[in-house]
């Protein structure tokens, strides 16, 4: 008998090749494999026989295809999130958006939320877990993306707040239901340059649309940037996330467009968040 122990230790030797978190990949897709929690699983199970599903699973990830989308499920900002390919994995980078907007948020907390580009929901779940309060609009472009972002919104007790709405910013009256709304908007847009060269479970899995933003991954803040101001209340303001190197880019944009604005940084010392208001 093999057991749950000893494949565990032959699957990390074999993801170290592709994967920084070898060991933590082989015990996710196994507790994925038993239908169980990671941690239930190394206290309780691990002299059992392995599971004949385990090895199709491994078979993906050599394949590189990231650990989110063969367990269906990714976490941020402490919340459980379904993902598909239809949508981004969220990443630990984008929750500096929410560290920005608690700081900006301190004195008043924001009463309506916007979410541009939402994808699996995580920004706009994220900031109603921490303003009870706030009601939140989530808008994407794609059908599939809203409706993981419509599931994750209803598991995890947010619907009476959030609404979503099919919406793309690359046509022209779309702002017209938006004027002057929102306290808050979170944005997490495309914003690779279409030639950049990316890890093969980014490129190969994750959905285009949501990476790619023309030569120098600027198209998608040349639209929004413009129209900020109109969207936001008196007090409101926008926080966007930026990729490497991207910051006096955006930041020049938002000043022509009349916006002030600010930069917190991610754990890695990066910009990662721009903070506008009018």
């Amino acid at each position: 008998m093999t057991t749950i122990a000893d494949t565990l230790r032959h699957a990390a030797e074999q993801l170290a090749a592709i994967s920084d978190t070898a060991r933590l990949d082989a015990e996710l897709l196994m507790a994925h494999a038993l239908n169980m929690d990671r941690g239930a699983m190394l206290l309780h199970k691990m002299q059992d026989p392995a599971p004949a599903l385990f090895g199709p699973l491994l078979l993906r990830r050599l394949a590189h295809e990231p650990i989110a989308y063969i367990i269906g499920k990714a976490e941020f900002w402490s919340l459980t999130l379904n993902v598909t390919p239809d949508v981004l994995i969220p990443r630990g980078d984008s929750e500096t958006l929410i560290e920005a907007a608690l700081a900006e948020c301190k004195a008043q907390a924001p009463a309506t939320v916007l979410d541009l580009g939402t994808g699996s929901g995580a920004l706009i779940c994220a900031a109603l877990s921490e303003w009870p309060d706030a009601k939140g609009v989530a808008i994407d472009a794609s059908e599939q993306a809203l409706y993981i972002a419509e599931q994750n919104i209803r598991n995890l007790g947010f619907a009476d707040r959030c609404q979503t709405q099919h919406q793309s910013w690359r046509t022209t009256d779309w702002q017209d239901k938006h004027n002057h709304c929102y306290d808050l908007i979170l944005c997490n847009p495309p914003y690779v340059e279409t030639t950049a060269e990316l890890a093969s479970e980014v490129r190969d899995f994750e959905p285009g649309s949501a990476l790619f933003a023309g030569s120098e991954g600027m198209d998608d803040y040349a639209i929004l940037i413009p129209q900020i101001a109109n969207m936001l209340t008196p007090y409101g303001i926008a926080i966007f996330e930026i990729g490497m190197g991207q910051l006096d880019a955006v930041g020049n944009m938002a000043k022509q467009a009349g916006l002030s604005c600010s930069a917190y940084n991610d754990l890695a010392n990066i910009p990662r968040a721009i903070v506008m208001r009018v």
